[in-house]
């Protein structure tokens, strides 16, 4: 659980996203980045014992810094107003599905599976798709994974109009095959986060995106 001097933080970085007031608020900062590596030990302990891909990843390896790289973006806001904890095998520089936890006043949300994979990755993915497609729909139907997540995202900035290259479009997996992204999210209340129960609740909400994350990172391990 996260406090609600830590909420409270976020939401005044939203209203003062500058270097002036960041400056000012800097002890408030020490104890939101407490509060946040605090909150990943005691998540990752959850999950762990769930996922033993996790087992060696520290705090270090789940956790970003606040400082946005404004580099390229039209957006010069130097903060980040939201919290991010991604776990996987891979860390956060590897090419691996994983769990995605997002906290902020404005969005929060728990995610699983591979977001943006690069051309080679993707490739990768749709080729195991076409071939085990039984599988991946075994999953998706699964009764916790459609109560919880309901679907893979699917979007118009996400899915092909048409099917990718070399693929038939009468594929029985066609609409798996035109996704961009294979990724499954569920949303929740910002304030949740100050409940006792929310580490435990969330743990046992983002094993069931263990399947897909398994499923992916065989066709990403897979030797050609």
């Amino acid at each position: 659980m996260l406090s609600n001097e830590t909420l409270q933080f976020l939401a005044d970085l939203t209203e003062n996203n500058n270097r002036e007031w960041f400056t000012e608020n800097k002890k408030r900062y020490e104890k939101f980045k407490a509060d946040y590596h605090h909150l990943v030990v005691a998540l990752l302990a959850e999950m762990k014992p769930l996922d033993p891909s996790l087992e060696l990843l520290e705090v270090k390896n789940c956790v970003f810094r606040i400082n946005r790289d404004i580099r390229f973006s039209k957006d010069k806001t130097p903060y980040k107003n939201h919290i991010g904890i991604w776990m996987s095998s891979g860390a956060k520089n590897a090419n691996l599905a994983g769990y995605y936890v997002h906290i902020g006043p404005e969005e929060s949300f728990i995610a699983g599976g591979f977001h943006s994979p690069e051309t080679t990755d993707l490739k990768k993915i749709r080729k195991e798709i076409a071939f085990f497609y039984d599988d991946l729909e075994e999953i998706v139907n699964e009764k916790s994974f459609k109560t919880l997540f309901g679907a893979l995202d699917r979007n118009e900035n996400n899915s092909l109009k048409n099917a990718p290259k070399d693929y038939e479009k009468d594929h029985p997996a066609i609409e798996f095959l035109k996704l961009k992204n294979f990724t499954a999210t569920q949303i929740f209340d910002f304030k949740e986060v100050t409940k006792s129960d929310f580490v435990k609740k969330t743990a046992a909400k983002l094993i069931v995106l263990k399947p897909l994350n398994d499923f992916i990172n065989r066709a990403l391990l897979t030797e050609e």
